[in-house]
């Protein structure tokens, strides 16, 4: 018996190692020359080192990515504060406060202004239960209308970085998952990560190596172009070096995005494209951060949404972000480094090199 995955990113490496362990073969198919999809790492010239194609914020709380790292032995390749703080600067006014949830379901935070959201009272926080009682149809902005301090400064960012999405589109029942794994956990579950070195040194590379060890067989450049079925079943993988047979017992697993699946599959329902996301790094003239953590701020009222430091690279993350994909990348760079300088604490400090990438979402 044998399992055929359909392209090695995240989602077929994820699968591949579930498998790995049992007594079935795994072959994966993938278009390109390496592995990881849409999280992948590149050494940028212009900058001179190692950078990712977008910033990919965890939560400690995400049991199920952790539990893949687990796997691949590289947990240890996250980074990020010791603690669940979230520092945040309002570029508009310079106010800074730093989201700081205590540790256990009860959240005793509250109670701390210097720990919650600056002009926000504990009954603030009340809102969070309309979204754990969420109906389909309902939206973010239709249960938490906006105009409210914790609005503004936490359930926006918070619904545009877990969704892609402003609050006034996204699925409010699609929060609720969210603040169960997360925040209503406590302080453990919400500590902030990110990949240590680069995405493909943590979440990809790891994984090849565990899963060719455990006899896995990954192809690359192997791009299937099509499936031919019979009766309901896949009977045949067509690709650019040929058709591939599937047998009576073999299972085939499509982990490939939604427009390339509905490429191979006749009749396939896929959701519509995500927003776009806008990422931005600058090579900085020293190290603001040690090599060794993260440092990690939102921002509010800028264009950047979310900074992250690594040693001397800075990286902004704008998610949702359709009205910004018209600009040149230079204006998109600038504008950016307004808010990354002010999160340095260095507001006149010069643009340094920068790269702009965009991703679909």
């Amino acid at each position: 018996m044998r399992v055929h995955i359909i392209g090695a990113g995240l989602a077929g490496l994820a699968a591949a190692v579930r498998l790995a362990n049992t007594d079935v073969g795994i072959r994966l198919y993938e278009a390109a020359p390496r592995a990881g999809g849409r999280c992948r790492s590149y050494h940028d010239s212009q900058l001179g080192c190692v950078i990712d194609n977008g910033n990919h914020l965890l939560m400690s709380g995400n049991h199920a990515v952790l539990a893949y790292l687990d796997a691949i032995g590289a947990r240890d390749r996250l980074a990020g504060p010791s603690s669940a703080a979230y520092p945040f600067l309002d570029v508009q006014t310079g106010a800074r406060w730093t989201l700081q949830p205590s540790r256990g379901r009860i959240p005793w935070w509250l109670l701390d202004a210097q720990r919650r959201v600056p002009g926000t009272t504990p009954r603030s926080y009340l809102s969070a239960l309309k979204l754990l009682q969420a109906r389909h149809g309902e939206t973010v902005a239709d249960l938490i209308p906006p105009g409210s301090p914790l609005y503004r400064n936490f359930w926006e960012p918070l619904t545009v970085a877990a969704l892609n999405t402003a609050p006034e589109n996204a699925a409010a029942i699609l929060m609720r998952p969210v603040l169960w794994e997360t925040f209503l956990k406590g302080a453990d579950a919400c500590r902030p990560l990110i990949a240590r070195e680069s995405l493909a040194d943590t979440l990809v590379d790891p994984a090849v190596t565990y899963l060719t060890s455990h006899g896995a067989e990954v192809r690359f450049g192997a791009r299937i172009r099509g499936l031919s079925f019979t009766n309901d079943r896949v009977t045949k993988l067509e690709s650019d070096n040929g058709p591939i047979l599937i047998g009576s017992e073999d299972t085939v697993i499509i982990a490939a995005p939604a427009w390339v699946s509905e490429t191979l599959v006749p009749n396939l329902t896929v959701p519509p494209p995500g927003e776009a996301i806008v990422n931005v790094h600058y090579r900085l003239p020293r190290p603001f951060a040690a090599q060794s953590d993260v440092a990690v701020t939102g921002v509010i009222g800028g264009l950047a949404q979310w900074v992250f430091v690594r040693g001397d690279l800075a990286s902004v993350t704008i998610s949702a972000a359709g009205a910004v994909t018209d600009m040149p990348a230079e204006t998109i760079a600038t504008r950016c480094w307004s808010d990354v300088a002010r999160v340095l604490g260095e507001p006149d400090m010069a643009e340094p090199p920068a790269r702009v990438i965009l991703s679909s979402g």
